[in-house]
Order: C-alpha cells, then sequence, then structure tokens
C-alpha cells in the first residue's frame, strides 16, 4: 500500500503525488499519530485527506523535482502542476490551501524528491529536508537526492570492410597522373643529336632527266657563267682589286 513517509537509506524516487478521501494503511505523522490535512478542531471530522505516494528506484519516466504549498487564490506557480482532486472519490483535495509539485522527465533531471515527512508544527528543523508549508498545524517537509540513472548499453555497428568505391579509386589515378604532368612543367623539349646526321654536301639527283642542283652549286655555275662572257681587260682588273 501507499505510505505517507517511508524510512529507508536506500535512494528511492517519487512518483506523482495523490491524495485519499479515506484512510490508508500507515498514514501517520513522524510522531505516529494521524495525518490527516482535512482535520479541524478538536472533534474528528467527516472529511479526511491524507496524502501518498509509491516509491520507484529505477523505472517510471517522471520524476518529482519541486514542491510548492500555495493559497488556493494564488496563481499556479509556472511549470507547476497541482493536486486538485482525491484519487478515489474526485473531491477537492484541500480546502484554503494547494499542494503543486513539479514534474521533470527522469533522463533530464539531476536530484529529485526522494522522500517526504508530515511532522507536528514545531520550532525545529528536520535535517537535510525542505519545509513546503503548513496545514492544520501540520508541516509538510521534503527531501531531495541524485537521479540514479539507468545504463543504456548499445552494441556497436560493426560496419563491412568493403574494396575501395570505384569514386575514389578514379579520384587517385586523376591524382597520379597530374602529378606526372606537373612534374614535366617547365622542362624543353629537345631531340637527341643523333637525329641530325645531315651529308655535309647533298648530292645530285637525277630524276626522269632533271638534275636536282644545290643552292652552291647553282651559285657556282652562275658565277662560271658570268666570268666566260666579261672582257679579258675586265678580268684582269678584277684580279688586280
Amino acid at each position: 500500500p501507499p505510505h505517507l513517509h517511508l524510512h529507508s537509506n536506500s535512494i528511492f524516487l517519487l512518483t506523482p503525488l495523490i491524495i485519499y478521501n479515506h484512510e490508508i494503511s500507515c498514514c501517520t505523522r513522524t510522531n505516529g499519530s494521524d495525518a490527516d490535512l482535512w482535520k479541524d478542531g478538536l472533534f474528528k471530522s467527516k472529511v479526511t485527506r491524507y496524502l501518498c505516494f509509491t516509491r520507484n528506484s529505477v523505472s517510471g519516466p517522471d520524476v518529482i523535482v519541486d514542491m510548492k504549498l500555495t493559497d488556493i487564490k494564488d496563481t499556479l506557480p509556472e511549470g507547476f502542476t497541482p493536486v486538485q482532486e482525491t484519487m478515489d472519490t474526485k473531491e477537492t483535495a484541500m480546502r484554503k490551501k494547494r499542494l503543486c509539485v513539479k514534474l521533470s522527465p527522469r533522463a533530464a533531471a539531476e536530484t529529485a524528491v526522494c522522500d517526504i515527512q508530515v511532522v507536528a508544527k514545531s520550532k525545529y528543523h528536520l535535517v537535510n529536508y525542505t519545509c513546503v508549508g503548513e496545514i492544520n498545524s501540520m508541516g509538510i517537509w521534503y527531501r531531495m537526492d541524485i537521479v540514479p540513472q539507468q545504463q543504456l548499453f548499445k552494441e556497436t555497428p560493426i560496419t563491412p570492410i568493403t574494396d575501395t568505391p570505384p569514386k575514389i579509386l578514379s579520384q587517385t589515378i586523376n591524382f597520379v597522373f597530374s602529378y606526372v604532368f606537373a612534374a614535366l612543367d617547365n622542362v624543353p623539349f629537345v631531340i637527341s643529336q643523333k637525329f641530325f646526321n645531315k651529308p655535309n654536301k647533298m648530292q645530285q639527283v637525277n630524276l626522269m632527266g632533271i638534275t636536282i642542283k644545290s643552292l652552291a652549286e647553282i651559285e657556282e655555275e652562275v658565277s662560271r657563267g658570268c666570268n666566260a662572257r666579261l672582257p679579258l681587260t675586265l678580268l684582269a682588273q678584277n684580279r688586280r682589286y
């Protein structure tokens, strides 16, 4: 059954709070007296309200990270959810006061409420507890602790080993050819000297009765012809000069 407050050294987080109309087993204050939050006066009221919660160590999507007790006419604090109705009869949970809780996903919370105690109004404070407020001469206190996170082990997918993709191979070949062409840049193109074996004098070629002569041979014949037609006196003068 749900309990109003439990003594435990283990870290257990609280699920969302609920309020019952009828008395629940072990719904007592720290001194053992009845923890009815509606009780009014010396006589026992026909209306009863008991704050209940359950503990959950690892499962559950949400946890309680903060609590507030406000006046019923006050504006609802931002991010808080009011406990407005009883779980069993759907009646008003409290009169004049409103208990509000702030929930958070377990994975996103570093600390959360792990224990709640209802104590008689007194001047002393509970160690490591925070007082939410007082209602009907009773104080509501809660304690925070670190949220134990679940460790999820995921298998690392193994990537199969394959040959080099064609695209990468093509890029590699292009790189090699680019390197070869770059290495030949600015290198002059020279033909080997062994290909320059020209004959010192061109040989005459007789093709179909036509004699092909070199330029030097033609000039020599022209010079001879001119000298043959010049007078002897002119030739002698040329020789003198």
